[in-house]
């Protein structure tokens, strides 16, 4: 556990991630713009989104504590109580629940004994159900701190959950020859590499399988006809799109943004009856 003080972290460990920031800070244009790696560098070092990673990144961009926070809540990604040393995410959407996912999610929480966005009391596993995991050619999907295990069944899930409980390293089925920690997994997302990267080659067949196909049979997509393109054009300003498009403008006229807080209507009693005061139809 990283020590913290009540003003935030130990000097120590503030230079050190003082040092990261200025790298990723320096990626962006706008210093703003690196919070969300910035909060992934905040949850490497303590294992979720703490108070004292809150007032890191307020006081390295300039932002105030409460902008801080308002995105650290949006994501799901960004944990507000320390997550377990393995995030197993299991999807129950469509196609994954029509395959198993369900089941799966069922078996896994029973061995565990938690439920989603719970974790063990040994803080080994958080556990996840997830909506997507952007891999329907190899459903049923479990994730495991954002590795991917494919084609799983509820036998083969709780196989590589006891493995992670025994305290044994486990292999996603593509991507990297082992799965990192949490920490080490949101150092990567915060821009560091890990060294990894090449592990586990590309797309596996069922990802694959359309472009191969149109390999096979010489399809490709159509030219662009340059002589369709006239880099001439002037500009087109705003105005004239409009009257071209024939629309008018959003949020110019009768806009909760353009109109007075209060107006007579809603304040005059002449204007404004209660419902009990409705004339009767």
């Amino acid at each position: 556990m990283t020590r913290q003080t009540f003003l935030g972290y130990a000097p120590e460990v503030r230079e050190r991630l003082d040092g990261d920031a200025r790298q990723i800070v320096s990626r962006y244009p706008e210093p703003r713009s690196a919070l969300m790696p910035l909060l992934h560098l905040v949850q490497s070092e303590d294992g979720y989104v703490s108070p004292a990673g809150i007032a890191f990144c307020a006081d390295t961009l300039g932002l105030s504590r409460a902008n801080v926070s308002a995105v650290a809540t949006f994501y799901s990604q960004y944990k507000r109580r320390p997550n377990g040393t393995y995030t197993v995410g299991i999807c129950t959407n469509t196609l994954c629940a029509v395959m198993g996912g369900d089941a799966i999610f069922e078996r896994v929480s029973e061995r565990l004994g938690i439920h989603h966005d719970e974790t063990t009391e040994d803080g080994s596993i958080t556990l996840e159900q997830i909506e997507c995991n952007a891999a329907c050619d190899y459903a049923p999907v479990m994730m495991i701190n954002w590795e991917f295990f494919d084609n799983q069944t509820p036998e083969s899930a709780l196989a590589v959950v006891d493995a992670i409980l025994a305290g044994d390293a486990v292999a996603p089925t593509r991507g990297a020859d082992k799965v990192p920690t949490f920490r080490e997994m949101e150092r990567v997302l915060a821009g560091f590499e890990d060294g990894h990267v090449d592990e586990g080659g590309a797309g596996g067949a069922a990802t694959m399988a359309g472009l191969t196909l149109s390999r096979e049979n010489g399809w490709t997509a159509p030219a662009i006809d340059a002589s369709h393109i006239d880099m001439d054009d002037e500009p087109v300003s705003s105005e004239e799109a409009i009257e071209e498009a024939g629309t008018e403008p959003v949020a110019e006229t009768q806009s909760s943004a353009e109109r007075e807080e209060t107006t007579p209507a809603d304040s005059d009693p002449d204007t404004v009856k209660a419902p009990d005061e409705e004339d009767e139809s």
